[in-house]
């Protein structure tokens, strides 16, 4: 089995984990901007510590250039937005179907990864992609809903600008570690993602301090709980960045649809929703896109 894969799935499971947690500083009263400022603050020293045991270890230290740093601040922006959208998602539809519109960006990564970084996908690859499109609407499909209200609303909208967010940050990650070398895909992953969650904390610092007065308070006072969220957003984060750096962004991405899984389980489990008939359709589709993903890379 490709490394890649092991890790992608490890990644899936520890970001479920993190939106769940996520969703219980919404509860605490935290603004979705605290929620997703939160996501950054404690990831980046946690991610800077790894990078300096690993210097320590022997590691040389890389001096990242221009390319780096456009490849970095694209992916880094795109995550806070695709963050920001997913936490505002949370409180209007419940938590796995909240995670399901994100999973537009599966289609727009290959797209962009075709476009930006020169990496199309086979024509297998593609259709494998398009049958997990499949799953997610399935999974998606707001009960009783009607087709117009499905697509003209809010929620929809909210869904398909984080899918795309994800998707410019999925390019910029993998951008950013390509333009380092190809020795050592795990330090690569570590210093790239220890540079992006600060720029991305520097960001939000300055947002929160303007536009949220009193935010950044409520974020030192629930350390505890946003202690949580940081470090599991570190770990999952972790794994996101290691698999860019051994695979098209397009099918880590795509292989990733597993966490609508793990997200219905989450639901389930945690938050004591009902699955139904449509949404293990859904879950099948999603099974037979995995397996053709593999198949397909």
């Amino acid at each position: 089995m490709a490394l890649w894969i092991p890790i992608s799935l490890a990644a899936a499971l520890v970001q479920t984990l993190r939106f769940l947690l996520q969703r219980r500083l919404k509860a605490l009263g935290l603004s979705t901007g605290g929620a997703t400022f939160s996501r950054f603050v404690f990831a980046a020293p946690l991610a800077w510590a790894l990078v300096l045991l690993m210097i320590a270890q022997g590691r040389d230290w890389p001096v990242p250039g221009p390319a780096f740093w456009t490849w970095a601040v694209i992916g880094g922006l795109g995550q806070i937005l695709g963050t920001y959208c997913t936490v505002s998602l949370f409180s209007m539809r419940n938590f796995a179907v909240g995670i399901a519109f994100t999973k537009t960006e599966t289609v727009q990564v290959a797209l962009f990864s075709a476009l930006f970084l020169g990496e199309a996908v086979s024509a297998g690859g593609f259709l494998a992609i398009l049958i997990g499109v499949v799953g997610v609407v399935l999974l998606s499909w707001p009960r009783g809903a009607k087709v117009r209200g499905v697509i003209w609303n809010r929620t929809l909208a909210l869904g398909l600008v984080a899918g795309a967010s994800f998707a410019l940050a999925a390019i910029g990650y993998r951008g950013a570690a390509l333009t380092l070398g190809a020795d050592d895909y795990f330090f690569r992953a570590a210093f790239t993602l220890a540079c992006v969650t600060t720029t991305q904390t520097a960001i939000m610092l300055v947002v929160l301090r303007l536009a949220e007065p009193g935010t950044l308070g409520k974020v030192a006072r629930s350390w505890r709980a946003t202690a949580l969220v940081g470090l599991t957003g570190m770990l999952g984060s972790l794994g996101w960045f290691t698999a860019f750096t051994l695979q098209n962004a397009a099918y880590v991405r795509a292989f990733g649809q597993v966490e609508l899984v793990f997200g219905l389980a989450a639901g389930v489990l945690f938050l004591g929703e009902k699955v139904t008939r449509r949404e293990l359709a859904g879950m099948a589709f999603l099974g037979i896109s995995l397996l053709a993903i593999v198949l397909a890379s």
